[in-house]
């Protein structure tokens, strides 16, 4: 994680997260922490407010007569924690997302799993139609507390170049 501060009054400074586009070098890897323990709570939530009414997330009768022998987490909730537990060192100053292409879900995704996830940035070019942007694509992959593979997706991010942000 990126964390900076900066003086914002004498005697107080302010602390600033995440990453320039001059900040990205292809092949960096990046290991996002804190880790997130995803409980059947957080799967009923998630299912509720996304209207996903599919029985294998928070129906556990129907869980154990699937072939998982339980409920599995809904994987656009294994997408969104990736997703988030990457802005503090990939996409915190991001201007936009442009996009996610080849999301995969390798692995099931149980109640209880602990995630962890990694970033790598896969290549990054100057915008050519923003002065003061550039884009960088990364691969996100994320890992259950046995260190297996559970999902990874490519993301395309607009980043200001430095003096061209937004600072709060």
């Amino acid at each position: 994680m990126v964390t900076t501060s900066r003086m914002v009054e004498p005697t107080r400074f302010r602390e600033s997260f995440g990453r320039y586009f001059e900040d990205f070098e292809i092949g960096h890897v990046y290991e996002h922490r804190p880790k997130r323990t995803i409980t059947q709570a957080d799967n009923v939530w998630f299912t509720l407010l996304t209207m996903n009414t599919h029985p294998l997330h928070f129906d556990e009768e129907y869980g154990k007569k699937s072939e998982f022998g339980r409920c599995i987490v809904a994987s656009p909730l294994t997408v969104a924690i990736l997703v988030g537990m990457s802005v503090t060192d990939v996409s915190h100053k991001a201007i936009a997302n442009l996009g996610w292409k080849e999301i995969r879900m390798t692995h099931p995704v149980y109640p209880g799993d602990t995630l962890s996830a990694e970033t790598q940035v896969v290549e990054k070019r100057e915008s050519r139609s923003r002065l003061g942007a550039g884009i960088v694509h990364v691969r996100t992959r994320g890992f259950n507390q046995h260190q297996t593979l559970v999902c990874e997706f490519d993301r395309s991010i607009l980043v200001p170049k430095r003096g061209h942000a937004i600072e709060d």
